[in-house]
């Protein structure tokens, strides 16, 4: 277990992450997320030794050491591939670099670039490459080794949503194996599809931490999915109703209540003892609340 206690960082006048704290569990997914200049990414080069910090981050009950480093697989926000090299020879030496033998790792080579489609022969340059499968490269780089603690700074930047989808198959793969995975991502469809626990910064302070179900609940059910022939000015009418918006598909509107105790009143009121097709009550979307939460510092 990766665990984080009262991690603070700042540089100069400006408090980049202050006094946080959360554990990161093998086998499952951590999804770190937040505006712009949260604090993210030094959290990242924290837990990494890049920075020295105020603090406590352990892995597995010991402080990370160096032995520790051969164990993580890191992809930093800014790709840094070496463009004279061919596609074998940059994975064989960031898997040296690893603590991995060549003769170990060769043999898993067309199979990870078979599992990311990576457009492209071993053989080839890094710079014949497009920026894509440039990405895909390294994405490679950081889990062939098959590391015990993984960390992907925006890992989906910039990949379509079939490449998207390869990159959340291996995760979910690499979770399924064990290992530990805390990553950032602005995508929320991104965190909601593949995180067990989620981490949400807002200058410097963590404002959200627990399980995905955890941190919707406690908006309440306020967000009210409904199919019926009842008008905009009608539904606006309901008792609780907040805000009414008409979704794309016909007679089909997301209302937003007040309070999540409306909703009884509501549903007696559509259906009046008659059968509708959707009446469904839900939590606000990570989405949603992310907005909530970045909304928080402009009130």
């Amino acid at each position: 277990m990766l665990s984080i206690k009262h991690l603070s960082k700042s540089f100069g006048s400006l408090q980049a992450i202050d006094d946080i704290t959360f554990d990161v569990l093998p086998g499952q997914i951590t999804g770190l997320i937040g505006q712009n200049g949260a604090g993210k990414t030094t959290t990242f080069h924290s837990i990494l030794n890049f920075l020295k910090y105020d603090g406590e981050i352990t892995w597995l009950d010991h402080p990370l050491s160096e032995k520790n480093l051969n164990e993580i697989g890191y992809l930093p926000e800014e790709r840094s591939l070496l463009p004279k090299m061919t596609i074998e020879q940059h994975i064989l030496y960031l898997a040296k670099l690893k603590g991995k033998r060549a003769q170990d790792i060769k043999p898993l080579i067309n199979g990870w670039l078979e599992r990311f489609q990576v457009k492209g022969k071993r053989t080839d340059k890094i710079k014949s490459l497009s920026k894509g499968n440039q990405q895909k490269v390294q994405l490679i780089c950081t889990l062939i080794h098959q590391p015990k603690l993984i960390i992907l700074d925006e890992p989906f930047s910039g990949l379509d949503p079939v490449n998207s989808d390869l990159l959340k198959d291996a995760i979910l793969m690499m979770r399924d194996q064990g290992a530990a995975i805390i990553f950032s991502s602005h995508d929320m469809s991104n965190i909601e599809s593949v995180c067990d626990r989620l981490v949400m910064l807002r200058a410097g302070k963590m404002v959200l931490n627990g399980t995905l179900n955890e941190v919707r609940e406690q908006f309440g059910r306020t967000e009210l999915y409904v199919t019926t022939p009842w008008s905009v000015a009608q539904l606006q009418q309901l008792p609780g109703v907040g805000r009414v918006q008409t979704l794309h598909q016909t007679n089909r509107y997301l209302l937003h209540l007040a309070n999540e105790q409306a909703g009884p009143a509501i549903f007696a009121q559509l259906t009046n003892g008659q059968y509708i097709t959707e009446f469904s009550q839900q939590p606000p979307t990570l989405d949603q609340i992310f907005r909530m939460k970045v909304g928080e510092t402009h009130a």
